[in-house]
């Protein structure tokens, strides 16, 4: 089977790591991939090319998606090495065409995408005001991201904090693409991205959502929870924004749920990723929410 010109060219991508495919494009490559056949090389063909031994690939049979789970280890394993283009390769070696042909388009609009936010670094990101307060500053809310004036003279700001789980990071890094990488051009303060480590989780929490944040994205799934530190940050955002009159928190529903919905919730408009029929319009409506006044 010939090989669709469709598919994007591995060299167009090599220095691209995972991290820029997006959550939709790795749904569906897991869709592809994860259903064990005897025609076509599945998720266990990849992870051999990739290296991995018998008992590894064992290890990774007891995943609901062992694909999705393969490339974030590979990414940890080789973090070099892991890149959009070396899968792609892969792809072809296993002839996966019809992967290629279907995602193609989708994989290079991430890759230019990420490409074009490289560019962009240099460029300062427009911050909103700086909130003046009476409290005396501290050595611990000192420092706290990544960009932050070490003596506590110019703060990082940022247009929203974002509240996630674990489990759901890959549709937060789809966020961040889609809300700081296009013409939106919003600023999101992704804790495991943006704060320094050897700070106190709860106290620095409280210091971006009220002092550095303009509102709060709530990322909403049955995994969400059984997380204590979601449930602090909602709790503590809540507080600060009673009835939600500031508009401050925005819940965003990222999976179907099993789960009932949150109860203190239930008052705010939801955002919801999973219904297929607003679905082209979810960025754009979350977008706007974010850069309210």
């Amino acid at each position: 089977m010939a090989e669709s010109s469709s598919s994007p060219s591995a060299w167009s991508c090599a220095e691209v790591p995972l991290a820029a495919l997006n959550y939709s494009v790795r749904r569906r490559l897991s869709l592809y991939l994860n259903p064990r056949s005897p025609v076509a090389p599945d998720w266990t063909t990849l992870a051999e090319q990739l290296g991995y031994e018998f008992l590894e690939i064992r290890a990774l049979e007891g995943e609901a998606d062992p694909t999705g789970r393969l490339l974030r280890d590979w990414a940890a394993r080789c973090p070099a090495r892991s890149t959009v283009g070396a899968l792609l390769q892969l792809l072809r070696a296993l002839q996966r065409h019809d992967v290629l042909a279907d995602l193609g388009p989708s994989i290079e609009e991430d890759c230019k995408k990420y490409l074009e936010r490289k560019r962009q670094e240099a460029e300062q990101p427009v911050q909103v005001p700086a909130v003046d307060s009476s409290e005396p500053k501290t050595l611990e809310r000192q420092g706290i991201t990544i960009r932050d004036d070490p003596l506590g003279l110019s703060p990082e700001l940022f247009d929203a904090f974002i509240c996630y789980c674990q489990k759901d990071i890959e549709f937060v890094q789809e966020m961040i693409q889609e809300l700081e990488q296009t013409e939106h051009k919003l600023k999101l303060c992704v804790f495991d991205r943006d704060v320094l480590p050897g700070t106190c989780v709860w106290t620095i929490t409280s210091e971006l959502i009220e002092k550095r944040c303009r509102r709060m994205v709530v990322v909403i799934s049955d995994d969400y929870l059984d997380s204590e530190e979601c449930d602090f940050q909602t709790k503590f955002a809540l507080s600060l924004s009673p009835g939600a009159r500031m508009k401050r928190l925005i819940p965003v529903k990222c999976k179907p749920m099993r789960k009932k919905f949150p109860s203190i919730l239930n008052f705010i408009t939801v955002c919801d990723y999973t219904n297929q029929h607003t679905q082209k319009w979810f960025w754009t409506r979350l977008a706007k929410s974010l850069l309210l006044p």
